[in-house]
């Protein structure tokens, strides 16, 4: 916590001081812009910002247990659900990128059927979200870092945008990109959803 403190503190001398970064944080109060939307997990260990680059201001993110994106409900609505809606219709973001990671906890869970009693809100999240054998559908093989169960689990989550009414719109319109990524956290490698090749296949971005 202290380093977290102490690095707070000195952000706007150290960081801000700039001239120019000045000038392009002063710039943010004139309000936001992004042309992405990033879905990801919670986990710490996936920073979207250090492996796109992304300066403040160009990602609008969203981070759930298990980069789940639930299902619409208009009579229901959620905090994912509600971010979504604002970034597709009132940001107009032009892209919508889904990215799992390795090792991810809340994939791992499901494909294994871990007994998540302890941990009620966690199940009932995963309960809600995620058909028991999504992630674990025809997937072959199972490694430490549950990989190819991840990508389809990412992949799925496409599926479930697909079934906004705002991203069905501006799909229609041909002004909304759909994406699913992979983050390998412990080499920082991408790997991208290519549907062209096949409907989970995975490769260099």
């Amino acid at each position: 916590m202290k380093s977290l403190i102490d690095n707070a503190r000195s952000f706007a001398a150290t960081h801000v001081a700039d001239p120019e970064r000045a000038e392009s944080f002063r710039a943010l109060e004139a309000g936001q812009s992004p042309e992405t939307l990033f879905i990801t997990c919670s986990d710490s260990r996936v920073v979207p910002a250090l492996f796109t680059g992304a300066s403040p201001g160009e990602l609008f993110e969203l981070r759930t247990a298990g980069n789940i994106v639930p299902e619409y409900r208009s009579d229901d609505p959620s905090g994912e659900s509600a971010t979504i809606e604002y970034a597709v219709r009132v940001l107009g973001v032009r892209d919508i990128i889904v990215c799992g990671h390795s090792h991810c906890g809340a994939v791992t869970a499901v494909v294994r059927g871990d007994d998540l009693s302890s941990v009620p809100a966690v199940q009932g999240w995963l309960e809600r979200s995620v058909p028991a054998d999504a992630p674990a559908r025809a997937v072959e093989t199972f490694t430490d870092d549950m990989a190819e169960a991840v990508q389809r689990h990412a992949v799925a989550q496409l599926e479930t945008l697909r079934s906004y009414p705002c991203v069905q719109e501006r799909m229609e319109q041909g002004t909304l990109g759909l994406h699913a990524w992979y983050y390998e956290v412990h080499t920082g490698a991408v790997e991208v959803h290519l549907p062209e090749s096949d409907p989970v296949s995975f490769g260099p971005l």
